[in-house]
């Protein structure tokens, strides 16, 4: 039998010793394959490795979790966070289990929303990933679907049966006419309830402040039960508030690691600054959830700050970060870093519904940008299959963007039409307010039991439409 130097955490297979170093090499060899990892140099060197770390990482306490931090308590204010914020008293009714306890206990049919809502802040995002490593497809769609996450500002988002969708206007120069006709486009889809979110190509203040004022003058014009953002740096959007902007929801990606927020140019005390600034705006209706954070495996070892973990373990660390801002929507744009970091349609599916379970189990308002490069090997097709699996797990929100096609950004997403047909094939609802508008204004059908468009343009855009014309 070959030599094998003393790990902690160590399993005999056959003739055969495998040894981990410590629980962040052990979580990363247990990770299904992915190409970031093996990048990284942390992936399993073999499937028979990876098998082997996920029956060890199956007998292992949830405490353990609390007390072998993956990136050191004094080097990194995210885990300082996970661990000062933890939730003993929610932990308590779980802290017993292993690993593939909680997979069993999750799975239980005892375990309900309410349930997992009152043990979400007890979990660590090392938890999360933990179990998502040991559990199927299956598993996690099944979990996510029963957590109930239930945020508002204007519409309210998560409520059982309904799939909300970001309207994203962008153009390649911001020109407003074209953003306009976009935005219009996917009115009349029925997409916008979750937020009407533009990437500006001109990413300074006052472009913020003129994109702004723009689609404010679109939703109160149209009485739109709906919020904007303009996904810009959370500085920018701190000063255009300062500039009297009409901001809604302030925007950040963010990352699992200090060092990877850093890259981003933001710390956690500048996150806090900047919700007290749109809170005091007071803008909304039937909610005050005003942040609105972006989040994607991968992130963390692109700028080099992944401290060595799995890119998954990293991205479950960020939706602590999200977590504590009380958000109105977090996403994950799970295909658009490119196959450096998830090669096929096979491993983003994967990575979208491990995210997707991660961080409503952590109890976030979790949606998804279905997505993928050119240069990955996938196409629209596993988009399809990854949207529609979302959607049978409870997803809060989806993309729409017309004909999948982001020209700004240069990557392939969901469209209108897409988000109506998941909605239709699974029988999905608007958020309840824009839901109610669609009706008022004509667009959807009140008589139709899978919400039929009206055929013609409703009288209230006719205007609107010849201008763009």
């Amino acid at each position: 039998m070959p030599h094998v130097p003393s790990h902690p955490y160590s399993h005999t297979l056959g003739s055969r010793t495998y040894g981990f170093r410590d629980l962040k090499d052990l979580m990363a060899k247990a990770t299904p394959l992915r190409s970031g990892d093996v990048l990284a140099g942390v992936a399993a060197h073999s499937a028979q490795e990876r098998v082997v770390a996920q029956m060890v990482l199956a007998g292992l306490p949830l405490r353990t979790f609390l007390n072998e931090a993956l990136v050191p308590y004094e080097e990194d204010e995210v885990t300082r966070l996970i661990l000062d914020s933890h939730d003993a008293a929610a932990f308590a009714p779980i802290r017993h289990l292993t690993v593939g306890d909680f997979r069993n206990w999750l799975l239980g049919d005892a375990v309900d929303s309410a349930t997992l809502a009152a043990i979400a802040p007890g979990i660590t995002p090392e938890m999360a990933a933990a179990v998502s490593k040991i559990m199927r497809n299956q598993d996690l769609i099944l979990v996510a679907k029963k957590c109930r996450v239930i945020t508002a500002f204007r519409s309210t988002i998560g409520l059982a049966g309904r799939m909300a969708t970001r309207l994203q206007p962008n153009h390649p120069t911001d020109d407003t006419t074209g953003i306009a006709a976009s935005l219009l486009d996917g009115l009349l889809y029925g997409s916008g309830d979750a937020v009407i979110g533009i990437n500006p190509a001109t990413d300074n203040v006052a472009q913020v402040v003129k994109l702004v004022h723009m689609m404010d003058d679109i939703i109160r014009h149209y009485a739109i039960p709906t919020q904007s953002c303009v996904l810009t740096h959370v500085t920018n959007s701190m000063q255009a508030i300062e500039r009297g902007a009409p901001v809604d929801l302030v925007f950040q990606s963010i990352g699992g690691t200090e060092a990877t927020n850093s890259s981003f140019g933001l710390n956690l005390a500048l996150l806090t600054e900047a919700r007290s600034a749109a809170l005091s705006l007071n803008r909304g209706t039937v909610g005050d959830n005003v942040m609105y954070f972006e989040t994607g495996q991968g992130s963390a070892l692109s700028a080099n700050a992944h401290h060595g973990m799995d890119q998954q373990t990293c991205e479950a660390r960020a939706y602590a970060v999200a977590r504590h801002y009380k958000p109105l929507l977090v996403n994950t744009v799970v295909g658009f870093i490119g196959p450096e970091y998830l090669f096929d349609g096979k491993q983003i599916i994967r990575a979208g519904l491990e995210d997707h379970f991660c961080a409503k189990l952590l109890g976030l308002p979790m949606g998804c940008d279905v997505c993928y490069t050119n240069h990955a090997e996938a196409d629209q097709n596993d988009m399809d299959v990854l949207l529609t699996l979302l959607g049978t797990a409870g997803c809060n929100f989806v993309m729409g963007i017309p004909g999948s096609d982001d020209i700004m950004l240069n990557y392939q997403t969901t469209s209108f039409h897409d988000a109506l047909y998941v909605r239709r094939v699974l029988g999905l609802r608007p958020a309840p307010e824009f839901e109610a508008w669609l009706q008022r204004m004509q667009i959807f059908s009140e008589a139709s039991a899978d919400f039929a468009l009206h055929t013609d343009v409703p009288p209230a855009f006719q205007k609107a439409l010849l201008q763009l014309a």
